[in-house]
């Protein structure tokens, strides 16, 4: 083996062992394409609903999209609407629920807003599968209703002409982990097969599909890994719709340098912050416009919520962290957390329970007030706590208790009476604690010691470039112990280090996000880490994103 050759064959070995440890043992299989991609037929209801889509289209009638107030929500209603209007559909209008008003789903205030716009057709986007009330709501109004989702369904469906989601009882769709917009995106496959449309490209919307399937944490399996990676590839090919590429230039992100993780931690955000803080359909304005003027202008807009969202969390972060602060002391932390403030914002609540199930390693619901009188919670939870059948126990537990809920295993959302709030507490403390414990999740998964020369930015390249990485193809996590050479807190919010290795002649940079406080200089230290690369004033370096650190009180994997 030459020396040029060397460095090359280090880091394809620790590939194969990154990607065999995650169940794929042919990496070769990972660069197929769309031919990769599971066939449709198996999808139940397909058959329904493009049967309806196509009659729709044919007698030029009126197909209203109503979508959700999230990402997924929101490039699944853009993708339907850009869709349909390519298939041949002259008529196509979308809503987005206001999350205040009308809440999450096909809510009955929902369909009498639709009602207003004289629609003959309803094509739901990332909702409706427990929209009982809703679907009869539209039928009673003489509304035909297509439901497409993907949320797990409860002991009764909906009434619907069709309902496509890959989790209904019985279907035998191989990939149960698609998002709302991949579900979108098979019933316009199906629909231009129907309609003999091969003329007709759909793979140009794909980038609409990447950012949704990234933005909503479903899980990255296979299909979902190849509808990610040929979303990314138009994008870094300059393909990008102008909303999409207009999102990417606020976030300082350009064509040929974009991964995963930027859909995920930069344009996800900034497009969620319309449903946080405004209205979602600013989001979707922004996906449907092909004025490349007109989307910067709407990204800038979305740009300035997230600012603004980021400013509402760091509070509601340092109020719920007070009052567990005080449990944490008397070692009474509630196995399952539940905070709610009456000013805390309801768009924000989501992103508080993920971040206090970051930090204290349990599922974690948070509450604000909505405009009814009533309490909508939003929950994310750990690896081996399916929320949603907790919610569903809960429920059977204490009949009337949660007005209405849905979700999935990993997030989920409901409501309850203001007073029954303590009461649900109590009641989800004490299921979570029967199905899991008390004490918190230890994250056990690893991918073990990278040596000194398989430490380096080419292998950090090298893991960025590839995946996609996300839930349930989880980006590569090392362990290690090393020196602190230096150590800071900085803007009173991240943690900078250097960080000393045997064999390695210089430190190496270190980061740890929303950490305040700082191993001794010289200590040892035993550190979790992401490998990544950091390319701050266009310069590319190898950095250790740190995701836990210890004095040596964690086992190291070898």
């Amino acid at each position: 083996m030459t020396a040029r050759s060397a460095p090359t064959a280090i880091v394809e070995a620790v590939l194969d062992r990154l990607y065999a440890a995650r169940g794929v043992g042919d990496r070769a299989a990972e660069t197929r394409g769309l031919a990769a991609l599971a066939v449709p037929d198996t999808l139940s209801g397909l058959e329904q609903a493009t049967g309806a889509l196509a009659e729709a289209i044919a007698r030029g009638e009126r197909i209203l999209v109503i979508g959700d107030y999230d990402a997924d929500g929101a490039t699944g209603t853009a993708l339907a609407v850009r869709g349909l209007r390519r298939l041949g559909a002259r008529d196509v209008h979308y809503l987005i629920p206001d999350r205040a008003r009308e809440g999450y789903g096909l809510s009955a205030a929902i369909v009498a807003r639709a009602a207003t716009l004289e629609p003959q057709w309803i094509l739901t986007v990332d909702n409706g599968i427990n929209s009982l009330e809703g679907a009869r709501a539209a039928c009673d109004r003489g509304l035909r209703l297509i439901i497409t989702d993907h949320h797990l369904p409860g002991p009764t469906l909906p009434e619907a002409v069709a309902i496509v989601n890959p989790n209904q009882p019985a279907d035998r769709f191989p990939s149960k982990a698609l998002a709302g917009v991949g579900v979108v995106l098979y019933v316009l496959i199906a629909l231009r097969r129907r309609l003999a449309a091969d003329h007709v490209s759909l793979a140009d919307l794909l980038d609409l599909v990447a950012l949704g399937t990234i933005a909503d944490c479903v899980p990255l399996d296979a299909n979902n890994r190849v509808l990610v990676r040929e979303g990314l590839r138009r994008m870094n090919a300059g393909r990008a719709c102008a909303g999409i590429e207009a999102l990417l230039l606020v976030s300082g992100r350009r064509p040929g340098r974009i991964y995963a993780q930027d859909l995920g931690f930069q344009i996800g955000p900034r497009l969620n912050a319309a449903g946080r803080l405004a209205d979602m359909s600013v989001g979707v304005r922004c996906l449907l416009t092909d004025d490349r003027a007109e989307a910067l202008a709407l990204a800038r807009e979305l740009d300035a919520l997230n600012r603004e969202r980021r400013e509402r969390e760091a509070q509601m972060q340092a109020e719920a962290s007070a009052h567990l602060a005080v449990a944490v002391e008397a070692d009474t932390l509630s196995a399952g957390i539940c905070l709610m403030e009456p000013h805390w914002h309801p768009g924000v609540v989501g992103i508080l329970a993920g971040r206090l199930k970051d930090a204290y390693k349990r599922p974690a619901i948070v509450f604000a007030p909505a405009d009814d009188g009533s309490l909508r919670g939003s929950g994310r939870s750990v690896p081996t706590l399916n929320l949603r059948d907790t919610l569903a126990a809960i429920g059977e537990r204490h009949a009337g208790l949660i007005r209405q809920f849905g979700g999935h295993a990993a997030a989920a959302g409901l409501t309850v009476a203001e007073d029954d709030y303590p009461r649900f507490a109590a009641a989800f403390a004490d299921e979570v604690e029967r199905r899991i414990g008390r004490g918190p999740f230890v994250d056990a998964r690893g991918d073990g010691v990278l040596q000194v020369e398989e430490l380096t930015l080419a292998l950090a390249s090298a893991i960025r470039a590839g995946g996609p990485w996300g839930n349930g193809f989880p980006e590569p996590l090392f362990e290690g112990v090393f020196g602190v050479v230096e150590a800071a807190v900085v803007k009173e919010a991240h943690l900078r280090l250097r960080l000393a290795m045997d064999g390695r002649d210089e430190p190496l940079k270190a980061v740890a996000f929303r950490c305040k406080q700082a191993p001794p200089i010289g200590s040892s230290i035993a550190v979790r880490y992401y490998l990544g690369v950091d390319d701050f004033g266009g310069r590319e370096t190898l950095c250790l994103y740190v995701a836990e650190w210890s004095a040596e009180s964690f086992p190291i994997q070898k």
